[in-house]
């Protein structure tokens, strides 16, 4: 059976060229990057090496980067620490869509003397700038607003929120592991303190990440024990992962308009295809992903539909990857006022660079066919 892989929101597959880069790390070259002699140089001049491709991609300076090992610890790293700056207490403030490595920082630090507030987003989709700097307190002393939702694709409005909490003396969190790689990220115009980006979700390894920290910035180091990254996360550089997040993210930065227009152009003849199927497409009144298409089938049980087009062949997703397995509506979707049964017949469709124009084609003809199997079954009531 031929196989199609729709799932590129919750992680994408290793360009050939970024394993090539990787490799010879993988064997031929084993220094450790704090060593001094001539195997921990090499290695410590692959990740600068890694470190400014990286910056270049976000328009960043190269040692205003840390590497992690994923995007939950550069985000846990941000939140923790600033709360423990702040004594775990005063006030922080988050938008309810958030991916769940935020969510749960940010429920510990309440749990430890914080006080949380979670704004809501729109209906489609995206957070009104205006009521989250509402929420803004004297006490206040961190923002977090993801710039594109892991779930639907939509694009918030980091750059207006940004400017308001600058106004206001509040460093902001941007969470933009889902964007970059995909569009254009530059982190002088989004205005924002700490940019969080991991490389599987633009073709580069598992295990390798990134935080931006502005110059200026506070950062108190979460993982301690030495001095790598500056002093500012301690642990032995990875880096055949650290050299893909690079050689990713240069490919990325050199493709991007093509990769857009082709990633654009998919989930557009997607959603062109969805005509006469019952579909409501979740976000598609605002600025969303080019790959990103987030649709409920009225009838259909989605994660029932998740596994049916699985055994046809074809891979996507309910919700955020982080929450595969579970059956429980999608926090993000219940934000948006959607009811359970709204939210559990929702599913994720999202594309990548190797697919086609001819997988899309095929793909539609099946979801047809399983939706009417399954609405059969219910006897075509509406879920909701």
């Amino acid at each position: 059976m031929h196989r199609t892989y729709f799932d590129h929101n919750a992680t994408t597959p290793l360009d050939p060229r970024v394993g090539a880069a990787m490799l010879p790390w993988l064997g031929e070259h084993h220094g450790n990057p704090s060593s001094v002699h001539s195997f921990g140089r090499q290695a410590q001049e692959a990740v600068e090496e890694a470190r400014e491709q990286t910056a270049r991609l976000i328009g960043a300076a190269p040692l205003e980067l840390v590497f992690t090992a994923s995007g939950t610890e550069a985000n846990n790293t941000v939140i923790l620490s600033s709360a423990r700056r702040a004594g775990f207490a005063g006030h922080l403030i988050l938008s309810a869509i958030e991916h769940p490595s935020v969510l749960a920082a940010t429920a510990l630090a309440g749990e430890l003397g914080v006080e949380v507030t979670r704004v809501a987003p729109e209906g489609d989709g995206r957070v009104d700038p205006t009521g989250l700097l509402a929420a803004v307190r004297e006490d206040t002393f961190l923002v977090c607003l993801m710039l594109a939702n892991n779930e639907l694709g939509t694009l918030q409005p980091v750059a207006d929120v940004a400017r308001g909490c600058h106004q206001r003396g509040v460093p902001v969190l941007c969470d933009a592991v889902q964007a970059v790689g995909k569009i254009p990220v530059g982190v002088e115009g989004l205005d924002v303190d700490y940019l969080t980006l991991g490389a599987h979700k633009f073709y580069g390894p598992l295990g390798a990440a990134a935080l931006w920290v502005r110059k200026g910035a506070e950062l108190t180091p979460l993982l301690i024990g030495g001095g790598q990254e500056r002093h500012r996360r301690a642990s032995t550089v990875n880096v055949p992962a650290v050299v893909g997040l690079g050689a990713a993210a240069e490919i990325a930065r050199q493709e991007m308009v093509e990769r857009q227009q082709q990633l654009a152009t998919l989930r557009d003849r997607f959603e062109e295809g969805l005509t006469g199927l019952d579909v409501v497409v979740h976000g598609e009144s605002v600025p969303r992903l080019p790959n990103t298409s987030h649709i409920a089938l009225h009838g259909v049980d989605g994660e029932g539909l998740m596994i049916r087009l699985d055994l046809a062949g074809y891979a996507v997703s309910t919700g955020a990857a982080c929450s595969s397995g579970t059956v429980e509506p999608s926090k993000t979707l219940l934000a948006l006022g959607m009811t359970s049964r709204e939210a559990l017949s929702s599913l994720r469709v999202s594309f990548g660079i190797s697919n086609t124009v001819a997988e899309v084609d095929d793909f539609l003809e099946v979801l047809a066919k399983e939706a009417a199997v399954l609405r059969s079954r219910v006897g075509g009531e509406p879920a909701a």
